[in-house]
């Protein structure tokens, strides 16, 4: 019974990130890879927060887990909303800001650890 327990909680764990994932790749990290082949200071200050959230996460441990960047993900947005910070709607990669910036980085992240096919 523990073994279909830890399973389901696995397999709950697993859907509800692809699906954080998912969605931060549709909303931001779809448009930020796409804007990036135009401007190289992006692709450059993408990579900075790239290996920012890499630091956070693993040390250096090995690939970045999908649960891991989720919950890295939810863990900004929460910051985030309790600061009132907006993400904004209309996307200028030209000027992104802070967080734009960062959960970009993260959904390229899970797109490159193969979290989110193409």
């Amino acid at each position: 019974m523990a073994n279909v327990l830890a399973g389901m909680v696995d397999a709950a764990v697993k859907w509800s990130s692809a699906g954080t994932l998912r969605t931060l790749w549709d909303h931001l990290g779809a448009s930020a890879a796409a804007a990036a082949a135009d401007l190289p200071r992006l692709t450059a200050t993408l990579d900075q927060h790239g290996a920012a959230v890499r630091d956070a996460l693993s040390a250096g441990a090995g690939p970045l887990g999908l649960a891991a960047l989720a919950g890295y993900a939810k863990g900004i947005l929460d910051g985030a909303n309790s600061l009132s910070w907006p993400i904004g709607a209309n996307l200028d990669w030209s000027t992104p800001t802070w967080l734009q910036l960062r959960l970009a980085a993260t959904a390229l992240l899970a797109h490159h650890h193969g979290h989110l096919p193409a």
